[in-house]
């Protein structure tokens, strides 16, 4: 049997090369992803080694803490500067312990460059773009960032930047370099490009070295430092000195961690999020398989029926069942093992492309060789044969029921009526239980895990029953389908359509797998495109305003921001907005604070009662939704608790409601004055944005000048109402895009069941395509005949996809309305009609191989094949 099953593999090599594909593309995609997944974590750990060389303890300035009276600590922080508790002199302490080397303090900041010509850099990722002081040693030189050209910045006019950064930014030697840091732009001299292995900086930050005293200047007070990093002499035992160093420290406000400890921290981190990552590319690189499964199923359930007469013979002759059923599950190994090391030779090709993908969509990933740990080829082989194994094992047990004698005469039998009504009966079980489950998660509002676990096994179940129903559902489609192939194509179009009933469950594998692919991507799409509208609607909702300004670093705007934006001529009026949290009889809401008057002229509000000249000082109107939850109504009094809601403590304040208002993305849950909610801002900085409208016919004009008037600084966004829309919806095309791009595989895979299925049918109906030709159908005839077939199986699986992709979406959107108030499911018509268009081709461009195969059989010798 063993070498029965060597001979049938090396026999139908070309009726197999699809199945072989489809395993190799699946298996190609977890190796990619497995080796991805552990060279991105080696980058990550090599370039965090390498940034901790020689580092054996670092002191690090902790974040400032709540006071006793529950006010933020701001102590030594009076003109806008951290303070922080590392100094010149702790400084020169560590130096004096024994066992330290050096000492290197400094300071960590973030600044946002401005391209030679005028964008920002990386101004989105500005949390990696790095601003440092440049340590000169004894040479002059600092050894941390060596030299490949110019000098170190000296003076507090000059600054260095790292080679990748100046090239980005078009810089050289002598150019006049503008960046900000928090406020309007600066600028100094470039007089140096170094080289640096900072992990930030090599994973598509920058760079921007200045000497320490303008570094403190900026970000500090003077002589203040952010981190020192000790060098230990060789042989001193790192725990023992980072134990010295810790009795040298204040009693807050410092942390000293040795660099084993940090690394070990960094280590840990690393792993968590190339983790999720990860799991991520294996869910998508698991529906690939599944949909593989479907198209191996497919063709051994084929080959199995081809070779009905050789299995009934090896019966005959003493044959057992298990026998043939191992011989079968023998001959799938084989085909998943030879695939799957296939599959894992093209992964490492993939991986390479996955981080070359993420990176060209702002997932900043550092450099580093390809890494192959034992794990990922055995995984991906093991995962390989398995998945063809079990898809085998099926037909190979229905190969094992083909009576010795009885089976002599057949060549294909249609699947018996029992085995049908179970599995419709399955089926709609299935179904039964999935669409109830999702009709359910339509009435939930959050998407809390244990809401997203039961939409999840909602969606599993109802997609698993679409797939085993698919047989029953296939008739009356398809039937519709041949009614239009049979009057626009004539016999052709009525001989395509039998075909495809001939075998239900054939053509209900074969279009499942494209139906998974695209109910997939259909649910993605109408999510996608609906939560577009809803953030394009919430976006603009209420707002009359034709600029919106605010900071790209989310650091927010100066108090005096909206008054300078005021005196830019053009400009009729800026309305200042900042934000801070409001709790008030247990509800938690978000309270905008604003210039009631400049608001009116740059919002649209429609007040169920009161009105905007009521607000003022310990007055506030609130939103209907939030009048309703706290149980609030015109005239009453709340002891509110404000609060910025990051890490500061509640005060308390007694407010009066003088207006109730339609809740609007403009103003949030209550509206107050400026006076009364600054105090508690979200904002570092005080503003949260300014809302601008201009003078009737000078909006064009006036953006050029808001700049100018707040210092010009790349970190501004002054962004119109098209570009707020745009803005909101960016990250969705970015999700959906890389969506697609990983999805794609799968249809790719589905593709390949349409032209293996068309193939080997066209081979197990060569005598019929002969008796055809025989009477009068000619060679267009024959190929019109297949590619009718396949485009009507490929429609049919995207009838079925999309279908179920639209429920599925529409089920599953209500557990956005949370936090998308505006959300409802709206279907993007010309998107769905794409798709069924490409379903029309994939149709069409499956059935050319065997649609020209079917062409060119000889008649005769077609008629006398068995």
């Amino acid at each position: 049997m063993l070498r029965t099953a060597l001979r049938n593999v090396l026999a139908h090599k070309a009726r197999l090369i699809m199945t072989a594909l489809a395993v190799l593309l699946g298996v190609a995609f977890v190796s990619g992803t497995l080796v991805f997944a552990d060279t991105t974590a080696n980058a990550f750990r090599n370039a965090s080694a390498q940034s901790l060389k020689g580092v054996a303890v670092s002191v690090r300035a902790e974040a400032a803490t709540a006071t006793d009276t529950g006010a933020p600590d701001t102590s030594g922080a009076e003109d806008g500067k951290r303070a922080t508790g590392l100094d010149t002199a702790l400084a020169r302490k560590i130096g004096r312990l024994s066992g330290v080397a050096s000492v290197r303090p400094t300071v960590n900041a973030e600044v946002t460059l401005a391209a030679k010509d005028g964008r920002p850099v990386n101004a989105e990722g500005n949390r990696q773009n790095l601003a440092t002081n440049y340590l000169p040693g004894k040479d002059g030189k600092d050894s941390h960032y060596p030299l490949k050209e110019g000098r170190g910045p000296a003076t507090e006019g000059e600054l260095a930047l790292d080679a990748k950064t100046a090239e980005k930014a078009g810089y050289g030697l002598g150019d006049t370099v503008r960046f900000a840091t928090d406020g309007p732009a600066l600028t100094k001299k470039l007089v140096g490009i170094v080289a640096t292995d900072d992990p930030r900086v090599t994973a598509g930050g920058t760079l921007t070295l200045l000497d320490t005293r303008t570094a403190q200047q900026l970000f500090h007070h003077p002589g203040q430092f952010d981190e020192i990093v000790v060098a230990a002499k060789d042989g001193t035992d790192e725990r023992a000195l980072t134990d010295r160093v810790r009795t040298l420290l204040p009693a807050k406000g410092a942390r000293a961690t040795s660099g084993a400890g940090l690394a070990a921290e960094q280590s840990a981190q690393i792993a968590k999020n190339t983790t999720s990552l990860t799991k991520t590319l294996l869910v998508f690189a698991g529906i690939a398989l599944f949909v593989g499964a479907f198209l191996i199923a497919n063709t051994f359930t084929m080959l199995i029926a081809q070779r009905s007469r050789e299995i009934a013979l090896l019966r005959a002759v003493g044959a057992s069942r298990r026998q043939v059923v191992r011989s079968v599950l023998i001959e799938a190994a084989l085909l998943g093992l030879g695939a799957s090391a296939a599959g894992f030779a093209l992964g490492l090709g993939i991986a390479t492309a996955l981080h070359l993908l993420l990176n060209t969509t702002g997932t900043a990933l550092p450099d580093g060789p390809l890494v192959i740990t034992p794990a990922a080829p055995l995984s991906s082989l093991a995962v390989g044969v398995v998945v063809t194994v079990l898809a085998a094992w099926l037909p190979s047990r229905k190969a094992a029921k083909i009576a010795p004698l009885a089976a002599l005469g057949s060549v294909d039998q249609a699947p018996p009526a029992r085995a049908l009504v179970v599995r419709n009966v399955f089926g709609a079980l299935l179904a039964g239980a999935g669409v109830p489950v999702m009709l359910y998660v339509s009435t939930l509002k959050t998407s809390k895990e244990s809401n997203l676990m039961v939409a999840m096994l909602g969606g599993t179940l109802t997609l698993g029953g679409v797939i085993v129903l698919a047989p029953l559902l296939s008739r009356p489609l398809i039937t519709l389908a041949g009614k239009v192939t049979t009057r626009f194509f004539g016999v052709s179009g009525k001989l395509a359509q039998e075909n495809a009933l001939r075998n239900p469950r054939r053509t209900a594998a074969t279009a499942s797998a494209l139906m998974i692919g695209l109910a997939l991507i259909t649910g993605l799409t109408v999510g996608g495109y609906s939560a577009q509208r809803a953030m394009a609607k919430e976006a603009t909702q209420g707002l009359t305003a034709d600029y919106k300004v605010a900071n790209s670093a989310s650091r927010g705007l100066g108090a005096d921001a909206a008054g300078k934006v005021a005196r830019v001529p053009g400009v009729a009026a800026a309305a200042p907005v900042t934000q801070a949290g409001l709790d008030t009889h247990g509800r938690y809401g978000i309270i905008t604070g604003t210039d009631p008057r400049a608001f009116g002229k740059a919002t649209e509000l429609d007040f169920h009662a009161g009105s905007l000249r009521d607000i003022g000082p310990g007055r506030i109107a609130v939103s209907d939704e939030f009048a309703q939850q706290a149980r609030l109504h015109v005239g009453g009094f709340i002891d509110a608790e404000m609060s910025t809601g990051v890490a500061t403590g509640k005060v308390r304040k007694k407010l009066e409601v003088v207006g109730v208002y339609a809740k609007t993305h403009a103003a949030y849950d209550a509206l107050g004055t400026l006076t009364d909610v600054l105090p508690y801002s979200t904002s570092s900085k005080g503003l949260e944005s300014v809302l601008v409208k201009a003078e009737p016919g000078k909006a064009a004009g006036v953006e050029r000048k808001i700049r100018a008037a707040l210092g010009d600084s790349p970190l501004l966004k002054v962004l119109s109402q098209e570009q707020l829309v745009k803005e909101n919806n960016e990250t969705i095309n970015r999700v959906l895009n890389m969506m697609y791009g990983l999805l794609g595989m799968a249809v790719v895979i589905a593709i390949l069941g349409v032209v293996n299925t068309l193939a080997m049918s066209v081979f197990e109906r060569t005598r019929e395509i002969g008796m055809l030709r025989a009477i009068g159908l000619d060679r267009s005839g024959i190929r019109q005949m297949v590619r009718l077939e396949s485009v009507v199986i490929s429609l049919f699986g995207a009838v079925l996809g999309i279908g179920t992709g639209i429920f599925l979406a529409w089920a599953g959107g209500s557990l956005t309305t949370s936090s998308m108030h505006e959300y409802e499911t709206v279907l993007p018509w010309g998107r769905l009609g794409i798709f069924l268009a490409l379903a029309l081709m994939i149709g069409v461009l499956a059935a050319i191989w065997p649609a020209r195969r079917a062409a060119r059989l000889n008649m005769l010798r077609s008629i006398q094949s068995p």
